[in-house]
């Protein structure tokens, strides 16, 4: 299983005008583990495009690249995972698709969506959304840290927990159960995102430790 401690979510709407590979090259360099590619509002083509420059980019680098949704934008441009949410596919039929090798990450909005992504066979969990959050507005209530807690002591997957999470309260994140914390503006709206994604690692190096 790769290193999720640092998950980067990508979202070029909140990039201050930066373009994704600018921005993925700058955190990757200050510490981010794992990148999640985000599009919702390209074109096929253009998702493609842009997926396989990010996958050359991170070539070498150990960090893999995790598709949002698109299992065949995944597929297209050899990444190494894709992430899906409670209403895209099922993971049997996304498993079938994509073969054993490719990594299936599952958003769970509570404990029961949890252990379904278990018990059919999904890689790691993405706990969402921990804290309330501007960058999606399609999310359940938020969870709190005893929602992370609750979902912890249900599953043995890796946790990553996302949804307001930034400097300010990672460390809690870590130490309430979730392997690690995936942020969206915190590193791509961030001046430096190079810089912000050091901070971040460094703190939940800290709170792993003290875990």
């Amino acid at each position: 299983m790769p290193d999720l401690s640092l998950y980067l979510v990508t979202d070029r709407r909140l990039s201050l005008g930066r373009s994704t590979a600018d921005i993925v090259r700058a955190a990757v360099t200050g510490g981010v583990t794992c990148v999640q590619l985000r599009e919702k509002r390209c074109a096929t083509r253009e998702f493609v495009a842009e997926a396989r420059a990010v996958r050359e980019l991170l070539a070498g680098t150990g960090v893999p690249l995790i598709i949002n949704d698109r299992i065949d934008v995944a597929l297209a441009v050899g990444a190494d995972g894709v992430h899906l949410g409670q209403t895209d596919m099922l993971i049997a039929d996304a498993r079938r698709l994509t073969g054993p090798g490719m990594l299936i990450g599952i958003s769970a909005e509570c404990v029961e969506d949890a252990l379904r992504a278990e018990a059919e066979g999904a890689d790691y969990v993405g706990v969402s959304p921990v804290f309330s959050t501007p960058t999606k507005t399609d999310t359940a209530p938020a969870l709190g840290l005893e929602g992370v807690a609750a979902i912890r002591a249900a599953v043995s997957l890796p946790l990553v927990g996302i949804g307001g999470i930034g400097p300010g309260n990672a460390a809690e994140v870590i130490r309430a159960g979730c392997d690690g914390i995936a942020v969206v503006s915190a590193i791509v709206s961030a001046p430096d995102p190079r810089e912000a994604a050091s901070r971040l690692r460094t703190i939940i190096r800290a709170a792993k430790e003290l875990s």
